[in-house]
């Protein structure tokens, strides 16, 4: 794919998710989409499943309002379990290829103080994506496609306000590469910057299998914090690295999205995407 072609895809996906979600969404044809789309069926079906690998009929299944429940039903991991399913090493890997190490708690309360992050856009499947990295691995990745770019760069400045931020495509360009590889897992190297609690989350967050789900309160669980189900929510809500530590594989207990820090519609999109390459 050429540059900004993939963002242009997931812009796509977002209108095709609104429109097969609508009354309905769920009895029209390809022929009823691209024409909604102002496409021809030919032109829609080929760029649809550029982005999906899968065509527009049977990835449909998986952006109806129930996919959620139907995720928990079929691939809900019990996090406690997760070494049965494959997983294993130090953090308990997704998909055995993200490494990761954590800040210091002393590192973490001076907000970034002494540290040099490089930052740039880069085109990925769910629109443009801002990454963040230093000499230790990638540290933040947001999501603008619905934020807009002024409140994602904010957004994640605001995380280590001590920091020095310098603008450096290509220090970044190979941590994109493999956030967003063109085949194949990720092979990317993260720095995890935040506090104890948040970190014990997100490491549990990096124990779900690619094209499953947990729930909140599975991962209050096995933190040990059972009860601290809405501050589990928070620190979900607060991962840096979206994406690559998968908190769009969070969901209620009742099988709803529960919320998404870049938004429901990428959320939504990331998980029908997961699914048609795990179906």
């Amino acid at each position: 794919m050429t540059d900004g072609e993939t963002g242009y895809h997931y812009h796509l996906m977002r209108r095709a998710i609104e429109l097969i979600d609508s009354e309905d969404g769920r009895e029209m044809t390809l022929e009823d989409i691209a024409g909604q789309m102002h496409m021809s069926p030919a032109h829609f079906q080929r760029l649809f499943s550029r982005w999906a690998g899968v065509s527009p009929k049977r990835f449909q299944q998986w952006l109806t309002l129930d996919h959620a429940k139907s995720l928990l039903q079929t691939r809900h991991t019990m996090l406690e379990t997760a070494d049965a399913v494959g997983l294993s090493g130090s953090g308990r890997l997704h998909d055995l290829f993200v490494r990761w190490e954590a800040m210091s708690p002393g590192e973490y309360a001076r907000a970034g103080d002494g540290l040099e992050i490089a930052w740039d856009w880069f085109d990925s499947p769910f629109g443009p994506a801002l990454l963040m990295g230093t000499d230790r691995g990638l540290c933040g990745i947001g999501f603008s496609a619905e934020m807009g770019a002024d409140v994602t760069m904010d957004d994640l400045r605001a995380r280590w306000p001590n920091a020095r931020f310098v603008q450096d495509k290509g220090a970044l360009q190979p941590h994109a590469d493999a956030a967003f590889p063109a085949n194949g897992a990720s092979t990317a190297k993260l720095f995890l910057i935040g506090a104890p609690f948040q970190i014990k989350v997100w490491e549990a967050l990096l124990s779900i299998p690619t094209g499953h789900v947990t729930t909140y309160s599975d991962i209050a669980r096995v933190i040990g914090r059972p009860k601290a189900v809405r501050a589990v929510g928070t620190a979900v809500g607060r991962n840096p690295v979206s994406w690559l530590i998968p908190c769009h594989r969070a969901l209620r207990k009742s099988g709803g999205l529960g919320g998404y820090h870049w938004g429901l519609p990428v959320k939504r999109a990331m998980l029908a995407w997961e699914a048609a390459e795990t179906a």
